[in-house]
């Protein structure tokens, strides 16, 4: 039977487990009620010595329904409000007893789970790495609304809280207790409660030991209250950096830092019920509905496996090939060799191979000297890759990945020398950013085991693989390569073949009216500031300088073999940009002497002044807002063609594909979600004025109309 299980011992102390239905304890509708009855009880319980607080769950506890913030609106925030404020109000029941209250972490203490964990006045956790302790919901555009802000402030003060509160930082136990969060550690799940029981009998006739420090008198907040002159001082810095990061687009992090001062300022409950008021305001914002519904609830559903055949066994590859030991095969592996893999590392030349493994020594000997990884531990890794030139070496690879040059001819040419090395069933996957994977499979004599697996650079840092389906590949491919991805702990996403896939072609509508903006005079500063303003990580001149003109020129060529050019839109201008730069100042991108920008020896950059006597006309200045809406639009449209014919198979993929692959803003949860709460109608609206003013590449996709005639949005 689900609840708060209740268990006396002779000692007077109440052990209560808590054990709700469903897989996880939460703040859901089920919580309150038993929290307030145990507290009812407890209130009434006669010889109390203490109690315990613990799970039966392999979590502590999960935190905030999801479900339920998801429903806050502007027309419900009162009683919203008021919800939360009566959450609060329990659990200072809770720390209020006249007695000690020790929480025994057994598992995640996140979020709301670790607002309940502070709620007792003693944190013992099992020393574990499955038990990780902070606050993520900045991540999902929330604060942590349960007391989490003020607390935090009053037992680790605004300097150290920052990495919690602020970026979401998630901790193992040793590190929450050097932090203040927790106060001891045991290193075994059998001393768990009997530690925590020990300290109330240690402590039951101890008033200190059973009073919040925010409860204590005299007391002081850690480094100072807001008139501590370093306080005063670090605050209107520690704004403008906050600016500077968020851009002004995602509200959580200011919020939680206006919570934290206000923490400083006034006393307890005044802060707590301001960090109320705040924690509303966020649940009902767009952001916090984007990033909830994508962040968690779609990549939940990725992660889930929904897009894996659910009839094929587990795929557990034992061996890969890497053939090209260049940026993107060097990187992939060592991610392989990381999740303990053996790796065959292929290229030409011994000494290519070499050098590509000695990417991965670099990598491994900075987690060495950072403490994150024993010397033994890195040489064990290390030994797992065999840089070679030998084709034989490949013999045996139950998976091996192509990472050559973008050029169909010579991937055609290494399918079918080496996939015959491949073992029995073994899968080929072509890494590669646009060329069809069913034209690729082509070259190859088992199509079935022929699938797509693109990487995004650098492989090391970036967390997304779009895998990609030819005409012909079979289930199992397509399994093979989702477990490998989940292997390399990477989120796997997968499209149907399109050239360019989802990601290259989303991703090159942006680079394209980035150029487009520049033909038609818009000054170069202002493209690029107004790319980062809407949200994306760099404007889309700097992007083409890093991606380089020469490759955009190289990989039109192909396109142009191929008969695809122009498939997907009109390049003509971009082309035309690219072979001005090229052709006539041999201003090939950052890695061929400079591009649109100019690069110096120290790192810096300034744009290259021949550009502007090329482009520049004052006289065409455009609003920012008109800049903004079509550097975003222009992708939003491509993501939402490619859901319309196919190539995106789900929502989920187009939403977590554009945000961890290209870089999509993070606050509109994905270049698909941001169409639900901009909403359809003036989405419509929108596209039609852009349509009338700069052409049909602007016009709505026929999916959103059948959306709005549905009355229905995109999940």
């Amino acid at each position: 039977m689900s609840g708060f299980n209740y268990e006396k011992d002779a000692n007077g102390i109440v052990t209560v487990t808590m054990d709700m239905a469903g897989p996880v304890n939460a703040m859901n509708d089920e919580f309150l009620p038993l929290l307030n009855n145990t507290i009812d009880a407890l209130e009434a319980e006669e010889g109390l010595t203490g109690v315990v607080l613990t799970s039966a769950k392999s979590t502590f506890f999960a935190g905030g329904d999801l479900n339920v913030l998801s429903q806050a609106t502007l027309e419900n925030a009162e009683a919203f409000f008021e919800g939360v404020q009566t959450t609060k109000a329990a659990l200072r029941r809770l720390e209020k007893l006249p007695v000690p209250v020790a929480a025994a972490i057994n598992g995640a203490a996140l979020g709301g789970g670790l607002e309940l964990a502070l709620s007792c006045h003693y944190r013992v956790a099992w020393d574990d790495r499955s038990v990780q302790i902070g606050f993520p919901e900045v991540t999902l555009g929330l604060l942590p609304g349960g007391g989490g802000v003020v607390k935090g402030i009053y037992l680790m003060g605004l300097m150290a809280a920052q990495e919690y509160l602020i970026e979401g930082k998630r901790v193992a136990p040793a590190k929450a207790q050097a932090s203040g969060l927790i106060h001891e550690t045991v290193s075994s799940l059998d001393e768990l409660i009997p530690r925590a029981k020990a300290w109330v009998l240690e402590n039951q006739d101890n008033e200190a030991a059973r009073t919040q420090p925010w409860d204590t008198d005299g007391y002081k907040i850690p480094g100072g209250n807001a008139n501590h002159p370093a306080i005063a001082q670090m605050l209107p810095v520690a704004a403008a950096m906050m600016r500077q990061k968020t851009r002004g687009l995602m509200p959580a992090p200011e919020r939680i830092l206006d919570v934290a001062v206000e923490a400083m300022r006034v006393d307890f409950e005044t802060a707590m019920r301001i960090e109320s008021r705040q924690f509303t305001t966020l649940a009902c914002s767009p952001q916090a509905k984007n990033m909830i519904n994508t962040f968690f609830f779609q990549m939940n559903k990725i992660n889930g496996g929904a897009s894996r055949p659910a009839d094929v066994p587990p795929q557990v590859t034992k061996k890969v090939g890497v053939l090209g030991a260049g940026m993107m095969g060097q990187g992939i592996a060592y991610v392989s060799a990381m999740a303990g893999i053996e790796v065959v590392l292929k290229d030409i030349s011994q000494e290519a191979a070499d050098k590509g493994k000695a990417y991965s020594e670099k990598l491994l000997q900075k987690r060495v000297e950072k403490g994150r990884m024993a010397e033994e531990k890195a040489q064990s890794v290390l030994s797992l890759i065999k840089p070679t030139a030998n084709n034989d070496d490949l013999a045996g690879c139950d998976l091996i990945i192509e990472a050559v040059f973008e050029n169909m001819t010579l991937k055609h040419q290494i399918t079918a020398e080496l996939e015959g090395y491949l073992a029995e069933d073994g899968v080929w996957g072509s890494n590669t950013s646009t060329l069809p994977i069913t034209q690729l499979a082509e070259g190859s004599s088992n199509p079935d085991n022929f699938i797509g697996i693109h990487f995004f650079s650098p492989v090391d840092k970036m967390p997304l693989v779009e895998i990609i389906m030819g005409e012909k590949t079979s289930d199992v491919a397509l399994a093979k390569a989702f477990d490998y991805t989940k292997q390399i702990r990477k989120t796997p996403i997968v499209v149907n073949d399109s050239l360019g896939f989802f990601t290259s072609r989303t991703f090159g509508t942006y680079l394209d009216e980035g150029v487009r903006l520049l033909k038609e005079g818009v000054h170069p500063v202002k493209i690029d500031n107004l790319g980062k303003a809407v949200g994306m990580p760099v404007g889309p001149l700097a992007v083409y300088d890093e991606v380089s003109l020469e490759l955009s020129r190289k990989a039109n060529d192909t396109w142009k073999e191929l008969g695809v050019e122009d498939k997907w839109g009109d390049g003509s201008i971009a082309r035309e940009v690219v072979a001005t730069m090229i052709g006539d100042y041999g201003r090939g991108g950052r890695h061929h002497g400079g591009g649109f920008y100019e690069y110096a020896d120290d790192g810096s950059k300034a744009i290259w002044p021949k550009l502007l006597e090329l482009y520049y006309r004052p006289e065409a200045d455009l609003a920012d807002s008109e800049v903004k809406d079509r550097l975003l639009f222009r992708q939003v449209i491509e993501a939402l063609k490619c859901l319309q014919t196919g190539v995106l198979r789900t929502v989920a993929d187009g939403n977590i594909g554009s945000i961890m692959g290209i870089g999509a803003p993070a606050w509109t949860g994905g270049l698909i979600q941001f169409v639900n709460t901009y909403g359809l109608q003036r989405f419509v609206d929108r596209c039609g004025e852009l349509a009338e003013r700069y052409g049909d590449r602007f016009e709505v996709p026929q999916i959103v109309h059948d959306k709005l005639a549905a009355g229905a949005l995109f999940e």
